[in-house]
């Protein structure tokens, strides 16, 4: 109980204020800096759905036997809207992931009088694909390569009637996707498709063609991730 009066006495006796010499007998905490609080990072995992449009630029030919008509190339063109349903699994910067799509097309092509006097003319209507992805993440950008099948319709019109037919192939591309917002995501992408060669048999006309049909395209597109 004397040891508070007589710190208070030593120290008026050797002439130190009382205030500095109890403030430095209270231990004092070093400051706690509050860990910085960036925001989240953009996560590529989970399911996904969008929407997407672009523009298809084809290559086709007619060859028919029976009429002795190899027209040579020439092009189908024409644009296309659709949607997509994929999913993603990210470790690390890599994103694995699965997508499928289905797109509406309109894409025409023509050669005048090359089928036998008549036009050779393809037409496309829809067009589908089911690719792999492998992207590299960085921040919220993602570049990636893809492939897989591809699958679609081949129309071949003369003026005798049309025939369509629905082919498998396969296609690879590469693209780049951006994320915002922590939900969504906007893409560019380039897809190479070849549907292979449709062959068709009009019994109106007799006629026996052979149509391939590949498709280079450009699509932008934009998805929501959950």
């Amino acid at each position: 109980m004397l040891r508070v009066p007589l710190i208070v006495s030593v120290l008026a006796l050797a002439g130190i204020p009382m205030g500095s010499a109890l403030a430095a007998d209270v231990p004092v905490k070093a400051p706690v800096l509050a860990p910085a609080n960036p925001a989240a990072p953009y996560s590529w995992t989970g399911f996904y759905a969008g929407i997407h449009g672009g523009y298809s630029r084809g290559i086709s030919s007619w060859t028919d036997p029976s009429l002795g008509v190899s027209s040579g190339n020439f092009n189908v063109t024409g644009g296309l809207v659709g949607a997509q349903l994929g999913y993603n699994w990210q470790t690390g910067p890599l994103v694995l992931g699965v997508e499928t799509d289905a797109s509406w097309m309109n894409s025409i092509g023509r050669l005048n009088g090359a089928c036998g006097g008549g036009d050779c003319e393809v037409k496309q209507s829809w067009v589908g694909t089911t690719r792999g992805r492998i992207g590299y993440a960085f921040g919220y950008w993602m570049p990636y390569i893809t492939a897989g099948a591809a699958y679609g319709n081949i129309t071949a019109l003369q003026p005798a009637g049309s025939a369509s037919t629905t082919n498998l192939g396969w296609s690879a591309g590469a693209g780049v996707e951006v994320g915002f917002l922590q939900n969504w995501s906007a893409k560019l992408e380039f897809l190479h498709l070849d549907l292979g060669t449709a062959s068709f048999f009009s019994a109106a006309s007799g006629t026996n063609p052979s149509v391939p049909l590949r498709d280079d395209q450009v699509r932008a597109g934009i998805s929501y991730h959950w």
